[in-house]
């Protein structure tokens, strides 16, 4: 079995052929526009908020990163970069940066639409909560 590298994704499938943070990079590039700087920025905090995160990209080209599973997607819409947290309804969000799938049991989302700012500090915050959320040890069941 492959080790992966932190900030990379494997390489077993054809889609994810190109290492992952080429494949954002590119995809980043190809967004000419406020959603490719809005990407990046994302990017960016996420990678400070955990250095050990893992980038992968799945789903047709949406750029994903992980650290023991999921933490969140990248999509980017016309009007928005959207992203999803795999276990946001279980995250404490006190600054209150989640706005979209508020309905979800599970799933929580932020969507960025032009010229908004996001809190660098919450978000951070939010990142780490979703990492410790995934490394946390899970609760041993109890035999009656």
């Amino acid at each position: 079995m492959k080790k992966t590298v932190p900030g990379t994704a494997p390489d077993n499938d054809a889609e994810n052929a190109e290492p992952a943070a080429s494949q954002i990079d590119a995809k980043i590039a190809s967004l000419a526009d406020w959603r490719g700087k809005t990407l990046a920025a994302v990017r960016a905090l996420i990678r400070q908020a955990d250095p050990d995160v893992v980038e992968e990209v799945k789903w047709r080209g949406v750029p994903v990163w992980s650290h023991a599973g999921m933490i969140c997607t990248g999509e980017t819409y016309k009007s928005a970069v959207k992203l999803t947290f795999a276990k946001g309804a279980a995250l404490p969000d006190p600054a209150g940066l989640f706005n979209a799938s508020l309905d979800g049991n599970t799933r929580r989302a932020i969507d960025i639409h032009e010229d908004e700012h996001l809190d660098a500090a919450a978000f951070k915050a939010l990142i780490r909560a979703a990492v410790a959320a995934n490394t946390a040890p899970k609760p041993k069941r109890t035999s009656t």
